[in-house]
């Protein structure tokens, strides 16, 4: 069906301008358009696998058949009167200018490289431990094996996606204590997680012959677990529990006292940011007066890292990078404690190590020094973390610090298809510094990974609810389906779709609701104080972006009683001893009165432009994040608001959307059988049935900041979007939907570079 009516209008969907499909699917939802022959409600499919077409909402297998000419006839007629004649209205069929887009149809992958069946498993065949093992469902490959009973020496496992690499970690530690008899309390597994730790403990006692003593008297855990057990039993009194800044305000506070020494205001400074950064310098082992600043904002950051660490020592405070930091200190200045250590532990595995940082190392690197029994278990592909410090070189230059070093190769993928493995390697091999391996699938499957094309971010996000609607109403569970993208600000539009559906969902609970963003929240006041003048808390966060101090709020309450005006009227009275300042603010105000009148696109854009919002993020300094840029926020703002007539209703929804991430946060800790949003970064080690990735286009999926620095001769960043876009391909099982905007932010996007080796095998 491609003929409705709407607005008592004939509307053709071949006719109909490409960017209002999303305008025609929110109409059908409304209830505003019909059948032009039996005036039923209908509505447009917006999917991914079948062409948009309207339907019949209560009858979809109902197909009417009737050609234009009739349908005219029985359309109300409208006229006016130009020049003596009687013109007809609402007739016409809508017109789409020849250069408007198409609608751009779904394509797939295809695979060039035939699947080859393998029966990798059940190759062990021996009277060792192994056997055991195999006899009880615990099956392990050839390479599997040989990582097992490699334990003796220096070893690098390069664990490829879905390789099984904990299977590894666990059956060699099963192995070296029941086989190789070795003491529990001479071996040190380190993980990045204490849930993979308390995982892999239960694991080990699942194991045949297992005993519960021997594997409680492992030392098992996070580095930081294990390293701080260390200091409290050394250091009691300098590292007592009690002394440690466990919450991130606390340490926001330290650092805010700090900025008052450089007139640095709480709503223009990114304090958030600035801990991050002094974390990296922290774990990259660079101290305060290390730190050579690259930038305006690094030099302040620097600052505070250095009045930071002083405040923590008059107080005998610690965070939680100083527990890695204090004990790296603790055995480089007292040798003979540290060879009590080295003698005492023999063997090191570490999972993840491709994600392990300069401090880690090091330690990893003394307490190993007299053994150099050091099981590194990791994928190079998989470093996506740097940062925080985390740093690939250790895992690709392993064998300089182990030179005697055997490497195990762990290629075979027993989590994904053959078709999704495939175009995987496809993106990976692009990259030049990587240890060159291929995984290699153990089943095929029926779906070939999917590219589909939406407009924009608003029909991406119906696209996909739309496909997962059908697809959970066909049997599927909610749980089989991840959606994940590069920066939280990305899900915006997804989790307003699924918000308004019936589909249950969850998303990290560290997410920050886009409309709570600095930046968004900021925007929006000037729109609160547009329709309320004696908002206090808008004008509280306008007034950083006018350039007044917070102090500035209290002469402007002051100066309200004194002239007995609005709030925002008060403005006109302030004085700040500069003459060209207080112009700006008069003419400020009159802008701001006006956007009660405009629309909320054309209210933001005064709001940027006129207003002087975009000289607000200049001088506030994109590079204090790379990622989360604030002009980034207001793009897609202006995306969000071009839904909505008044600015009564983009408020409102605003604030309800803001009202229901704090909601299903809040249920998602209950919610197992639910739809994940997650970013890349989150979905890291988890696994789904089906995975939509969003945004694969240059700008999102490799980041700007990427290309930026790809641009001055850095392609180091450039290299890890392409791992990050790796991940999250190999997170999926059975079927990859990969979305290739159109348009991005209101401008024409272009499909991910990451997808040209690709484009040869796209049907």
């Amino acid at each position: 069906m491609k003929t409705v009516i709407y607005q008592n209008k004939l509307v053709n969907l071949e006719q109909m301008p490409r960017d209002q499909y999303q305008k025609m699917y929110t109409a059908g939802k409304n209830e505003e358009l019909s059948c032009p022959e039996c005036k039923e409600s209908v509505r447009l499919h917006l999917g991914i696998t079948k062409k948009p077409h309207f339907f019949h909402a209560r009858t979809p297998e109902k197909i009417c058949h009737t050609s234009i000419e009739p349908i005219l006839e029985k359309v109300e007629q409208h006229f006016t009167e130009q020049n003596g004649f009687r013109i007809p209205q609402g007739r016409t069929i809508t017109e789409v200018p020849k250069s408007a887009d198409l609608f751009k149809e779904t394509k797939y992958i295809e695979t060039s490289i035939p699947f080859k069946e393998k029966a990798c498993f059940n190759l062990v065949h021996d009277q060792s431990y192994l056997q055991h093992l195999t006899e009880n469902g615990v099956q392990l490959d050839t390479t599997q094996a040989a990582a097992v009973k490699e334990t003796e020496g220096s070893l690098l496992v390069l664990a490829g996606a879905g390789s099984g690499k904990t299977r590894v970690l666990t059956a060699r530690t099963a192995y070296m204590l029941k086989e190789k008899n070795i003491d529990p309390k001479s071996m040190m597994l380190v993980t990045f997680t204490s849930k993979a730790a308390t995982e892999m403990k239960a694991r080990l006692l699942s194991y045949p012959q297992m005993d519960r003593g021997k594997i409680n008297q492992l030392i098992t855990g996070t580095f930081h677990s294990i390293f701080y057990r260390m200091l409290l039993f050394h250091q009691p009194q300098k590292w007592a529990s009690e002394k440690l800044l466990k919450k991130e305000w606390q340490r926001s506070q330290i650092l805010k006292n700090a900025g008052k020494e450089l007139n640095l205001s709480e709503k223009e400074f990114a304090y958030d940011l600035a801990l991050q950064q002094i974390g990296f310098w922290k774990n990259s082992l660079l101290r305060p007066n290390e730190v050579k600043p690259e930038s305006e904002w690094e030099e302040k950051t620097a600052f505070l890292y250095k009045r930071y660490e002083e405040f923590k020592t008059n107080e005998g405070l610690f965070d939680f990078d100083d527990m890695l930091i204090g004990c790296h200190q603790l055995f480089t200045s007292t040798p003979a404690l540290l060879e009590q250590y080295q003698n005492r532990f023999h063997y090191f595995l570490i999972d993840e190590f491709q994600d392990i940082n300069k401090v880690q190392y090091e330690l990893i690197k003394l307490f190993s020094e007299k053994n150099k029994n050091v099981c590194a278990v990791g994928d190079d592909d998989q470093s996506i973390y740097s940062f925080r410090g985390s740093d690939p070189s250790f895992l690709l230059e392993f064998e300089k610090d182990f030179p005697t070093a055997l490497v195990i190769t762990l290629d075979q993928n027993y989590r994904s298809t053959h078709e999704i493995i495939t175009s995987a390697n496809q993106v990976i091999t692009a990259n030049k510094l990587r240890r060159l391996k291929k995984m290699k699938a153990q089943f095929t499957g029926n779906h070939q990974p999917l590219l589909f094309f939406p407009y924009d971010e608003e029909e991406e996000a119906t696209m996909i609810v739309t496909d997962l609607q059908e697809r959970i109403a066909n049997g599927a569970d909610p749980s089989d389906f991840a959606i994940l993208y590069r920066t939280n600000a990305s899900s915006r539009a997804i989790f307003e779709r699924l918000a308004s559906s019936n589909l249950p969902f969850k998303i990290d609970q560290d997410t920050e609701g886009f409309y709570d963003r600095h930046i968004v929240r900021s925007l929006l006041s000037f729109l609160k104080i547009s329709l309320n003048e004696d908002n206090q808390a808008a004008l509280s966060d306008v007034l950083p972006t006018l350039f007044l101090k917070q102090s500035a709020l209290q002469d402007v309450k002051a100066l309200s009683i004194l002239h007995d005006c609005s709030y925002l009227g008060a403005l006109l009275h302030l004085k700040t001893n500069h003459s060209f300042q207080e112009k700006k603010l008069k003419k400020a105000v009159q802008l701001i009165r006006s956007l009660k009148h405009l629309k909320p696109f054309n209210a933001i854009e005064t709001i940027e432009k006129e207003i002087g919002f975009l000289d607000f993020l200049k001088k506030r300094g994109n590079e204090a994040s790379k990622l989360e840029r604030g002009s980034d926020d207001l793009r897609d703002l202006k995306v969000a608001a071009n839904a909505f007539d008044s600015l009564e209703a983009l408020l409102m929804h605003a604030e309800h959307m803001s009202a229901m991430i704090k909601e299903v946060k809040k249920l998602g800790k209950h919610f197992n059988n639910a739809i994940a949003l997650s970013t890349i970064h989150r979905a890291k080690g988890l696994e789904y049935s089906s995975v939509y990735i969003l945004g694969v286009v240059d700008g999102s999926l490799p980041h700007d900041f990427a290309l930026d620095s790809y641009r001055n001769g850095d392609f180091a960043p450039l290299e890890e979007e392409r791992r990050l876009l790796y991940v999250a391909i190999t997170r999926a099982k059975k079927q990859l939907f990969l979305s290739v905007l159109q348009n991005r932010r209101g401008k024409k996007s272009h499909s991910s570079r990451f997808l040209t080796p690709l484009k040869k095998n796209i049907k």
